[in-house]
């Protein structure tokens, strides 16, 4: 292994180990939800799981917000121009605030209505309903808590975010435990309980990156905005994200009636499954993620194109290698980790077969997050959306439904559909580093930006 690439991968370890943990933390939030309603009832799992099909529409709008302020934050990091930065910063806020509030006027109106257009039993409906609009009510600060925090990672700073995202999870455990099994003097209420816990912790965090950004402890502030280009860019940068989140769950949703074909145990058994693959291995991948888009734009914004390019590809390699390992784990762990969320013995085998499906489909997450990082580094957020695009619809949903109903293979078929997505998906984005003009497309930007420093 050669002295660059140690650096790189010390690098990637030194500004990563904050986010992997932060995302730790994160997923850890969900987990606990699903852990605590899986004392109520297998139809309690399945709400919740259902209802996260919606109230991820926050964090997918914020994900795209924060892709375009991570982009240009570390660019303008890396070309240490900090007066542009912070006025990108304060607008991603501020944009973010703003998209939240029609997702919180929808979900606490129609909670109920969007749940049982998904076919689910009536019992699921209103369990669901009653979650959902809670969880949505706090979407504006669902957005700005996460645009805030991709902002301080683009410039260098994973450690704020996850001191604040620790503190926010922290008052999420117990809360859900407290209101939601009624510990000590607070009320049991259920799965209304877990969902006041989400939202408490997501005002709380947004409350305190905020205060973090405003403070003399990071080295951003907020500044007020002073020309169109900056909001056309980062609403450039930050639409094409947007979209292919939102596209993707929008899959989910068929998605989810398709398996509410085998019944509510195969229905939990996924969202099973999902938890444990996101709770495992989702604070890696994100991490390299971020890493890669910080290190990308860094290096874009001081014109080095060839080491942004090189640093994307030993990042790269590192992910590969770190899942491939974590893949293994979850594959032979499957069993004896499902019976952490459930005794019922048909959900658990249907558990173990979803569970299985995302270890196998790891070799291709470990390649699709670094190199779709590295692309929005560089601010191209269109070559993701179309790997999102033909992943969800033409593999996750289309493979599925004809394997497992057309062809008749049930659960194998849709354990193969998700395999396929993420394949698709890892595909696509390598076609686009390798192929694609992301570097220039980067310089364009920092180009048009830079002209408003000398009109100052």
């Amino acid at each position: 292994m050669s002295a660059r690439v140690r650096s790189v991968w010390r690098d990637a370890v030194s500004l990563g180990w904050p986010i992997a943990l932060q995302q730790t933390l994160n997923t850890l939030m969900r987990t606990v939800d699903v852990l605590i309603t899986g004392f109520f009832s297998p139809a309690a799992v399945a709400a919740i799981g259902l209802a996260d099909l919606y109230s991820r529409v926050p964090l997918r709008v914020g994900m795209g917000l924060g892709s375009g302020a991570i982009a240009i934050s570390s660019q303008e990091t890396g070309r240490a121009s900090s007066a542009t930065r912070d006025r990108a910063i304060a607008q991603a806020l501020l944009v973010g605030a703003l998209a939240g509030l029609p997702i919180a006027v929808v979900g606490v109106l129609g909670s109920e209505f969007l749940i049982d257009a998904l076919g689910a039993e009536r019992g699921v409906v209103l369990l669901g309903g009653q979650y959902l609009a809670v969880v949505l009510a706090a979407a504006p600060f669902r957005i700005t808590g996460f645009v805030g925090a991709r902002a301080l990672q683009g410039i260098g700073d994973t450690r704020t975010p996850m001191l604040v995202n620790g503190a926010a999870t922290g008052l999420n455990i117990l809360l859900s435990v407290a209101l939601g099994l009624g510990v000590g003097p607070a009320p049991r209420l259920g799965i209304v309980g877990v969902g006041i816990a989400t939202a408490a912790s997501r005002v709380v965090e947004a409350t305190l990156l905020i205060g973090a950004i405003r403070s003399p402890r990071t080295a951003v502030s907020l500044a007020r905005p002073r020309d169109i280009v900056v909001t056309r860019q980062l609403l450039a940068v930050s639409t094409p994200d947007v979209a292919g989140g939102l596209s993707t769950e929008v899959a989910n949703f068929p998605f989810n009636a398709l398996l509410l074909l085998f019944g509510t145990e195969a229905t939990a058994a996924y969202h099973i499954a999902n938890r444990l693959y996101q709770q495992l291995t989702a604070p890696l991948f994100r991490a390299f993620r971020t890493v890669s888009s910080i290190r990308v734009g860094q290096a874009l914004g001081a014109g080095d194109r060839d080491e942004a390019r090189y640093v994307a590809g030993a990042v790269c390699a590192l992910s590969l290698l770190t899942l491939g390992a974590a893949g293994t784990g979850l594959f032979v762990g499957a069993e004896p980790l499902v019976g952490l969320f459930t005794d019922d013995a048909a959900t658990i085998d249907d558990a173990v077969a979803f569970t299985r499906a995302f270890a196998v489909a790891m070799a291709c997450i470990g390649v699709y997050f670094p190199l779709a990082g590295a692309l929005k580094g560089a601010g191209d957020t269109r070559t993701p959306f179309y790997g999102g695009l033909v992943g969800a619809y033409g593999f996750l949903l289309g493979s599925s439904y004809v394997l497992a109903v057309t062809l008749g293979f049930g659960i194998v078929g849709v354990c193969v559909g998700i395999v396929l997505s993420w394949a698709a998906r890892a595909a696509i984005v390598g076609a686009g580093v390798l192929r694609g003009d992301w570097a220039g497309l980067a310089a364009q930007l920092i180009e048009e930006r830079a002209a408003l420093d000398e009109s100052e």
